[in-house]
C-alpha cells in the first residue's frame, strides 16, 4: 500500500532553525576547504588541484549550452514540483528521464561540443585510449592485472589501471557495435547517467512510498551531479548501479513470479557487474541491504528468499565468470592502491582531503544534502525508504571518505551515492522545496561557468 500522506506538511515552516544551522555549516565547511586549499596552493604544499575541493580549471565563460541550461532549470523550478505531483506515472517517469538528460548534455554543452562531450573520454589517461589496442578480450581479461602498476612499457592509462576491466570492457563492447570514438560514448554516458533520475523513484515507489518517489523527482532531474555526469564514466556507474537496485526493489516487491525472477537475476548481474567497474562500487552494498530492509517490512516481499537466491546466484555467476577469464578482484584491488600511491595521490594530505572531500559532495549532491542528512539523523531508527536510502548513501560516502582511497574527484567518484541523496527529499518541508532546488541548481549553473572540470 502507497504512502498515503507525505512526511511533512505545507503548514510547517519552510525553513526551520536546524535546517538553516545545518545549510551554514555546509558553507562553512565549502568555504574552508576552499581557502585551505588555495592556501595550501600557494605556501609550497599543494593538494594537486587548481580549484581545490573541485578538481577543475578556473575558466569562466559561457557556451552553446548555456541558455538551454537556464531554460531547463527555469521550467523545472517553476513547474517541477506541481507536475511531479499531478502527472500520471508513466508520463512522469518520460518527462523525468528527458528532463534530465537535457539537463545534462546542456551542461556539457556550456563547455561545447568537442570539449563538453565529444573530447572527454578521449584524453591520455581515459578509457578510450586503450580500446583500439584491445583486439582480444579473453587475453586482455587474463592479463589485466599485469599491466596495473605505473612505470612499466606497457602499463594501463590512469583510468583504466585504477578501475577493474569491467569498465574498459564496456567502451570496448560500444566500440564493437559501431559505438565508438568520443561522441557515442559520452552521449551514452549521458543517457545511461540520466537513467539514475528514474530508477531512484521507481525504487521508491515499489518500496511503498510513492509521495517520497514524487518529491525526489524535481532535485534529481536538476541534480547538480549532472555537471560530472556529462561526461564522466562514473555517470554511466551510477545509472547502472541505481537501476540495479530499482530492479532489485521491483523484484522483491511484485507479485508477478514472472517479473520477480527475471528483476532478480538483472539486478543480481547488475550489482556484481558494477564491482568491476569500480572496486569502490561494493561501497553498494549498504544501499542494497537498505532496499532488502525497506521491501521486507511490512510483509510487502512475497516471496523475499527466493528471489535474493536468483539475485545471490546471478552475481556469483558474474564473479565467476570474471575469474575464470583471468581476473581477480582482490588480486586487482591490492595492486590498485600500489598503483595509487605512485602518482600524485601521495602527494595529497589526507588531513585536507579528509574534510574537503565532503566539502566537493555537497557541490555534486546539492545544498540538500545537508539539510537531508541532518533530518535522516533525526529520523532514524525508521525503516521508511525515504530515510533508509540516503542514509546508506552517506554511510557509503563516509567509509570511502575515511578509507583515503578517494582523495579528491570525489564531485564524480561518488556520484552513484549522490543520486541516493533527493531520495529524502519528502524529510524537508514541503515549502521549502524550490528553495533547496533552486540552490542545488545555481551551484551547478555556476560551477559550470565559473570552472572547466577536468579529470
Amino acid at each position: 500500500m502507497l504512502t498515503a500522506h507525505p512526511p511533512t506538511t505545507r503548514t510547517e515552516q519552510a525553513f526551520p532553525r536546524a535546517d538553516r544551522i545545518a545549510a551554514a555549516a555546509a558553507a562553512v565547511l565549502l568555504i574552508t576547504a576552499v581557502v585551505a586549499g588555495a592556501a595550501l596552493n600557494l605556501t609550497g604544499s599543494p593538494v594537486q588541484a587548481q580549484t581545490a575541493p573541485l578538481y577543475a580549471l578556473w575558466h569562466p565563460h559561457l557556451g552553446p549550452g548555456t541558455p538551454a541550461a537556464l531554460t531547463v532549470a527555469a521550467a523545472v523550478l517553476l513547474h517541477g514540483a506541481r507536475l511531479a505531483a499531478s502527472m500520471p506515472w508513466r508520463r512522469l517517469l518520460i518527462a523525468c528521464y528527458t528532463a534530465a538528460a537535457v539537463w545534462t548534455l546542456s551542461l556539457a554543452l556550456i563547455d561545447g561540443w568537442r570539449v563538453g562531450l565529444a573530447g572527454r573520454l578521449t584524453a591520455q589517461a581515459e578509457y578510450l585510449t586503450e580500446v583500439p589496442g584491445v583486439t582480444d578480450i579473453p587475453a586482455m581479461l587474463h592479463g589485466f592485472t599485469d599491466r596495473i602498476l605505473d612505470f612499466q612499457p606497457d602499463s594501463w592509462t590512469t583510468h583504466v589501471s585504477g578501475h577493474p576491466p569491467g569498465a574498459l570492457l564496456m567502451f570496448v563492447w560500444l566500440d564493437r557495435i559501431g559505438l565508438g570514438g568520443g561522441g557515442p560514448a559520452a552521449v551514452v554516458c549521458v543517457l545511461a547517467g540520466a537513467a539514475a533520475a528514474v530508477a531512484v523513484p521507481v525504487t521508491l515507489r515499489a518500496l511503498g512510498d510513492e509521495h517520497a518517489a514524487r518529491a525526489s523527482m524535481p532535485f534529481l532531474v536538476l541534480l547538480p551531479g549532472a555537471v560530472w555526469v556529462g561526461v564522466s564514466a562514473d555517470g554511466l556507474f551510477a545509472g547502472l548501479t541505481s537501476t540495479a537496485l530499482a530492479l532489485l526493489a521491483v523484484a522483491l516487491t511484485t507479485r508477478r513470479r514472472s517479473a520477480a525472477a527475471g528483476g532478480a537475476v538483472a539486478a543480481g548481474t547488475l550489482l556484481a557487474f558494477s564491482c568491476y567497474l569500480s572496486y569502490g562500487l561494493v561501497l553498494i552494498a549498504p544501499l542494497a541491504v537498505a532496499v532488502i530492509v525497506c521491501a521486507c517490512r511490512g510483509g510487502r516481499a512475497p516471496a523475499a528468499g527466493p528471489v535474493l537466491g536468483i539475485a545471490a546466484a546471478a552475481g556469483v555467476l558474474t564473479v565467476v565468470g570474471f575469474t575464470a577469464a583471468g581476473f581477480w578482484w582482490l588480486d586487482g584491488y591490492h595492486l590498485v592502491v600500489q598503483r595509487y600511491y605512485q602518482g600524485i595521490a601521495s602527494e595529497r594530505s589526507y588531513g585536507y582531503w579528509v574534510m574537503a572531500n565532503l566539502a566537493a559532495f555537497l557541490l555534486s549532491a546539492g545544498p540538500l544534502a545537508a539539510v537531508v542528512a541532518r533530518r535522516v539523523i533525526t529520523a532514524l531508527p525508521s525503516r521508511a525508504p525515504y530515510v533508509l536510502l540516503p542514509a546508506a548513501a552517506l554511510l557509503s560516502v563516509a567509509v570511502a571518505d575515511i578509507s583515503g582511497l578517494s582523495k579528491a574527484e570525489v564531485e564524480r567518484i561518488w556520484l552513484p551515492f549522490a543520486v541516493w541523496i533527493p531520495a529524502g527529499a519528502a524529510l524537508l518541508p514541503v515549502p521549502s522545496w524550490r528553495g533547496w532546488l533552486a540552490a542545488g541548481t545555481a551551484a551547478a549553473l555556476v560551477v559550470n561557468h565559473l570552472l572547466l572540470t577536468i579529470w
